[in-house]
């Protein structure tokens, strides 16, 4: 696939083994591993490393390499069964982060014009991604703004 803001092509990545079925060593009750994704959530995770933690450390010391495998459900629908989604979704999110640190950049460095444009293709990704998630995650009367983002990450 082509990347979204130059004329070059993506590089490729690897992908997880087609399996239907948790590996027989990861063997932890569901109810157990939903408890774990709740608590990492209250303290401060986003879903990505969530499963990352869960993939390393894992729930009662036994690693857990897919959720989803093992309880039949992603972490965010997880977390949204037990109400402790985050009130913007994670990658809309990380380019808010994103959009307010080349902000700031650029009020310290005015002509650096290679970070200008970067940060007119993260807004423009950020208006697109609040498009797709208007009305169903976020507000319908979500617009972007400078002011607005920077509230919402600190």
């Amino acid at each position: 696939m082509a990347r979204m803001h130059t004329r070059r092509r993506g590089s490729s990545g690897s992908d997880k083994p087609a399996t239907d079925e948790p590996p027989e060593w990861s063997d932890v009750d569901e109810d157990a591993i939903e408890e774990r994704v709740v608590e990492l959530a209250e303290q401060g995770h986003d879903p990505s490393q969530i499963g990352m933690k869960l993939r390393d450390e894992g729930v009662q010391g036994t690693p857990i390499p897919d959720v989803k495998l093992a309880t039949g459900k992603k972490v965010t629908e997880i977390l949204e069964e037990h109400d402790a989604d985050p009130e913007i979704p994670e990658d809309l999110y990380n380019l808010l982060e994103r959009a307010v640190r080349l902000r700031a950049h650029m009020d310290e460095h005015p002509g650096d014009a290679q970070n200008k444009r970067a940060l007119q293709n993260t807004e423009s990704k950020i208006r697109r991604l609040a498009n797709y998630y208007r009305g169903d995650q976020i507000d319908e009367s979500f617009a972007y703004t400078h002011e607005r983002a920077k509230e919402l990450v600190e």
